[in-house]
């Protein structure tokens, strides 16, 4: 079994959804293009820093539901995300293949290859690369950016191979991540969704379980 997970399945720790706009979804509040993509950041450095600065100190604060730590406890399970926080991690979670990056690092926007982890609970203030002196930036893939190769081969390989697929909390609307949900189904692997309500994904499931995360997924996982 490979989990497959969205912001849906963070959101009941507090971690806002991006697309929903009944419950706060982020871009229901702000310019997506203003605020994570290269061109926003070339236009408002500080702004973009800033508004990454607030969602890495409510990050922090936020805790691991039940449905991390159910997925953290098979530890034999690999979990591809698109979360770019750090909740699984937290959990216990070993093998995490983040395919849209994480929040919890800085790194070059000049892409020399420089990273390193921050401190969510009091993020650095906008600075240069102490490698080539370009502007350092959340280590996240922007709206227009490609998803990393590395982390992508993986994803696709455990989709690939895997004999059950548990997608967890995810509209199934952003591509190419979406994708793998399909390419597990081809591959001969049963779908298992979870999520608050019908999805772009419902059509693959052969199993679809409406609930919060953290109470279905244990109960999915249970020893």
């Amino acid at each position: 079994m490979v989990s497959f997970s969205g912001a849906g399945l963070s959101a009941e720790s507090g971690v806002p959804t991006f697309r929903d706009a009944q419950t706060g979804g982020l871009w229901a509040k702000h310019d997506p293009m203003r605020l994570a993509s290269p061109q926003g950041f070339a236009d408002d450095p500080q702004l973009v820093s800033q508004w990454y600065a607030h969602r890495r100190r409510a990050i922090a604060e936020a805790q691991p539901n039940g449905a991390h730590t159910a997925l953290a406890r098979r530890s034999e399970m690999i979990h591809v995300t698109q979360n770019v926080d750090d909740l699984l991690h937290r959990a216990g979670a070993k093998q995490v293949i983040q395919l849209h990056g994480t929040i919890a690092a800085d790194r070059c926007h000049a892409s020399c290859g420089y990273e390193e982890p921050i401190d969510m609970t009091d993020p650095p203030n906008l600075r240069n690369c102490p490698e080539c002196g370009s502007q350092m930036r959340p280590a996240v893939v922007w709206f227009g950016e490609s998803l990393p190769n590395s982390a992508w081969a993986e994803a696709e390989q455990a989709c690939r191979d895997c004999d059950v697929l548990l997608v967890i909390g995810t509209s199934a609307v952003v591509y190419p991540a979406a994708g793998l949900i399909g390419l597990a189904k081809s591959a001969g692997a049963g779908i298992i969704i979870v999520n608050t309500h019908q999805s772009d994904a419902s059509s693959l499931a052969d199993v679809e379980l409406l609930g919060k995360a953290s109470e279905v997924v244990p109960a999915i996982l249970i020893d």
